[in-house]
């Protein structure tokens, strides 16, 4: 195999595939990214790890076409040691790779592995049905909900977001079992219906796809993501990358119940300062829980915190609330996730008694506006 491509184009798109190659995996074919060349004007790259796939082409002047699978890792930083400009890549039988800057002595040889060693990525089944939607809702989605995703990888069901489609909203929740997030957006003259599970790598990479094709659009564009569901994967395609993902086979918790429906008590507060005031008193909190205790008063709130190792910590905000004196211990962290993830002026607390969850939402929820954007978040208190 021999070829010419752009540093850029080829850097660019072996990152991506280096976050999807297995590190470290008893199949040492697959910490490699597979570059295959088969036509005379583009290059394929593959990765997979047997349950994340990507592939995707780039522009290339193919001399003489083949394949070889090349170490993801080792790849990308020899390419980003070289000049900008074109780099050649030649392939011996003995599977030594050479990679060479045009007008430059700089060199780098590889060993690769045969390319008909790699395994195939999946495909969709024919006629099995998509959808589309626009690459920044989609970034929303996941934007507004991932951070609460458990990292636990032995909870496959929490370990993932679940991702439905219900008529014309399109919707994404997520949870840990200690804190919940909902985001939903209405996506006007469209009708579908799927529900998938999709594992915690999967949406990162999801969300570094949606990045990539929504910072080459062109200004005032909307690029669209085509999601096809078949079997028991699902595949995103945009632009000339297409992911697969293995879905996760388990139940979502019955998330509409963990939801409280009612509150005794409401409380308005400015996002930017409630976040330093949080920010600034997590730091003398307990470092094993990260507890700090919000106490409501009529036009104020008071957050404060307490270590045995590094004493306590302090800090009042005027808030807008007018019901009675209460204390409740919450994870600092919970809530610094949400108010980061939010872009609004003002948000909205929602509370009962001490023992129960609190839930945040942006402060216009429910007002005209907002009604095709939807997003709460369920906190569950803890004892300070």
């Amino acid at each position: 195999m021999e070829l010419v491509v752009a540093k850029k184009d080829l850097l660019r798109i072996a990152t991506r595939m280096q976050g999807v190659a297995e590190r470290k995996s008893t199949m040492p074919v697959l910490s490699n990214v597979l570059f295959a060349a088969d036509g005379t004007s583009s290059l394929r790259l593959a990765a997979t790890d047997l349950y994340l796939g990507l592939s995707g082409k780039i522009p290339a002047e193919i001399g003489k076409p083949g394949s070889m699978a090349l170490p993801a890792k080792e790849l990308v930083d020899r390419i980003k040691m070289m000049p900008d400009g074109p780099i050649s890549l030649s392939t011996q039988e003995s599977g030594q790779t050479v990679l060479k800057a045009a007008g430059s002595a700089r060199r780098y040889t590889l060993r690769g592995m045969p390319g008909k060693d790699f395994p195939p990525l999946p495909q969709p089944a024919e006629g099995a049905p998509s959808l589309a939607i626009e690459v920044d809702v989609l970034q929303e989605l996941i934007a507004k909900t991932h951070f609460s995703i458990s990292t636990d990888e032995t909870r496959a069901h929490l370990n993932s977001a679940l991702f439905e489609w219900e008529g014309d909203m399109v919707r994404m929740v997520t949870t840990d079992g200690h804190r919940l997030s909902k985001m939903e957006v209405k996506v006007e003259g469209r009708q579908a219906s799927a529900t998938m599970l999709i594992p915690l790598k999967a949406i990162q990479e999801l969300r570094k796809l949606c990045d990539e094709v929504a910072s080459e659009s062109q200004k005032g564009d909307r690029p669209q993501i085509t999601i096809v569901q078949s079997g028991s994967s699902a595949f995103f395609q945009a632009g000339s990358m297409t992911f697969s993902v293995k879905l996760v086979d388990a139940q979502f918790p019955p998330y509409s119940q963990v939801i409280p429906q009612s509150f005794a008590k409401t409380v308005r507060a400015p996002r930017a300062a409630f976040t330093d005031a949080l920010r600034a008193v997590s730091i003398a909190a307990n470092e094993r829980t990260g507890g700090v205790k919000l106490s409501l008063q009529s036009g104020t709130m008071r957050i404060s915190s307490e270590s045995p190792e590094s004493g306590e910590g302090f800090d009042e905000l005027p808030v807008d609330y007018a019901g009675e004196t209460i204390s409740i211990g919450f994870n600092a962290k919970y809530f610094l996730d949400v108010l980061a993830a939010l872009t609004h002026d003002e948000v909205m607390l929602n509370l009962s008694g001490e023992l129960d969850p609190a839930v945040l939402r942006p402060g216009d929820a429910g007002e005209k506006g907002a009604v095709h954007r939807d997003f709460l978040a369920v906190i569950m208190p803890m004892r300070i």
